[in-house]
Parts: C-alpha cells; sequence; structure tokens
C-alpha cells in the first residue's frame, strides 16, 4: 500500500500581549487588515487569543510570536515560542 506522509500544518501568528496577570497563560492581540467583498474599504479586525507561557518570561506590550499545540486548556490551544521585540 502506498504510505501517505501526512506533514504537520501549524498556525503561527505574531501579536503583542495584552495581559500577563494570570498564572502561565498570556492574553495576545492579533491585528489584521481585511478589505470588504462589496464595497471594497479596507479595515481592522483584532482577535484576543490565551496562549500558554511555562516560564511566565513575558511582559505586557512584549511582541510574541506563538503556534497552534494541544488543548491546555477550555481555551488555551495556542503556545509561545519567542518574542520578536517590545
Amino acid at each position: 500500500m502506498n504510505e501517505i506522509k501526512k506533514e504537520k500544518i501549524n498556525k503561527r501568528f505574531t501579536g503583542e500581549v495584552v495581559s500577563a496577570k494570570m498564572n502561565k497563560t498570556l492574553v495576545v492581540s492579533v491585528e489584521r487588515k481585511v478589505r470588504h467583498k462589496v464595497y471594497g474599504k479596507q479595515f481592522r479586525v483584532t482577535k484576543r487569543f490565551k496562549v500558554h507561557d511555562d516560564k511566565g518570561e513575558y511582559r505586557e506590550g512584549d511582541k510574541v510570536i506563538f503556534v497552534a499545540c494541544r488543548p491546555i486548556s477550555k481555551e488555551k490551544k495556542w503556545r509561545v515560542i519567542g518574542k520578536v521585540g517590545r
């Protein structure tokens, strides 16, 4: 039989830490530009993700990169990889 090699596709986002008040959890805001289908106007869409930070090394205002992972809790399905800048 032909073996189909399944590649793991992880979603990767960059965003700004909005809150670091929870234990081992960050709230990261990701902003993107979207164009309206009919009118063509561009507008900003913001989404907030709960991201797992095991060591607790990131603070509010940091720019971080995070990827999808297995569910850690009800809302936490993301894991922080590193820091981009402040």
